[in-house]
């Protein structure tokens, strides 16, 4: 338990590493997977491997987990010990557990919850879950949390491309003509999330490895933003060429002070199907570098934040 006694809590879809939540006492609450033949829990009971085995024979669909588990969790964590909470949720655009959590927040008296609303998911809403758990150990008061990671959301891009598009189609997340056009032409269109966390398409490309190109693009592109900035790869094909995504922005994105590879829940497989490719870049925040420099030793321990991200003026280089 930290000496502030608050606890940590997000959901699966933020994609959080299971060594980072298990160091830094980060309880993960599984969404729910809903195959024909059962009920299954990110990481509990099924993982990304079952769930894409599965999926050439049922896609199966997702929900959130129940008002009372939400409630018993909160409730476990003030039986610890803990005396104040901070959930870090997936995008309210895109799933309705950020407004759960806050209902039942509410039903727990002295036992104060931030609710914080990544508008993102996957990796990306990952690197918030770990700057909350970073800010909790580094003593930031609770009372600034939620504006400081409500800050650093809004600041944080994803995106994202799939090969195949079904999986996005059936979810209702594009529309049946964005699907047939970009099955027809081999169009892979590039998301992000917008302003209200849902899904947006930012660019359109031929081919998958055009599409992953506009990515690292766009990711230098706002990497300029600022003066240092967190990276992040996540795929769930073992045989995607990560370590070449890897080198590529680590040689375009000279003031990265570290770079985050990861895995997909199963859950947010469910919705984009197995060829997913997601990228993510974050302004670098003063517990996130220290903790980069503690894992690699290097230069990245010595940069100054002050606590918050610096924002590069419009038009630097």
């Amino acid at each position: 338990m930290n000496e502030q006694k608050i606890a940590v809590l997000t959901d699966s879809g933020t994609n959080t590493p299971l060594d980072f939540a298990a160091a830094h006492d980060v309880k993960i609450v599984p969404l729910v997977i809903n195959f024909s033949d059962g009920t299954y829990h990110t990481d509990v009971d099924i993982t990304t491997e079952d769930v894409v085995r599965r999926l050439p024979e049922e896609i199966p669909s997702t929900s959130l987990p129940s008002p009372s588990t939400l409630l018993d969790i909160l409730e476990r964590c003030r039986a610890e010990g803990y005396e104040k909470a901070v959930f870090v949720t997936i995008s309210s655009g895109l799933s309705s557990t950020n407004e759960t959590v806050h209902l039942v927040a509410n039903q727990i008296e002295d036992f104060p919850v931030a609710v914080i609303d990544t508008k993102s998911i996957g990796v990306a809403a990952g690197l918030v879950t770990m700057n909350a758990a970073l800010m909790v150990e580094a003593g930031v008061p609770f009372e600034e949390l939620e504006h400081r990671l409500t800050e650093l959301s809004e600041e944080t891009l994803v995106l994202f491309c799939v090969n195949e598009l079904v999986y996005l189609r059936k979810g209702g997340r594009i529309s049946e003509a964005v699907y047939r056009l970009g099955s027809a032409l081999n169009i892979k269109p590039v998301f992000d999330c917008d302003g209200d966390g849902r899904y947006r398409i930012v660019k359109k490309s031929r081919g998958l490895a055009k599409a992953i190109s506009a990515i690292e693009d766009l990711i230098v592109t706002r990497s300029r933003a600022y003066d240092a900035v967190t990276l992040a790869i996540c795929s769930a094909d073992p045989h995607a060429p990560v370590d070449t995504w890897e080198r590529n922005l680590r040689q375009r994105v000279p003031n990265e002070i570290g770079l985050l590879r990861s895995g997909i829940t199963a859950d947010l497989i469910v919705h984009t199907g197995p060829t997913l490719v997601g990228m993510a870049v974050q302004p670098a925040t003063e517990e996130m570098t220290r903790w980069f420099g503690q894992r690699s030793g290097s230069q990245a321990a010595s940069r100054e934040g002050g606590g918050r991200f610096t924002k590069r003026p419009s038009g630097s280089s």
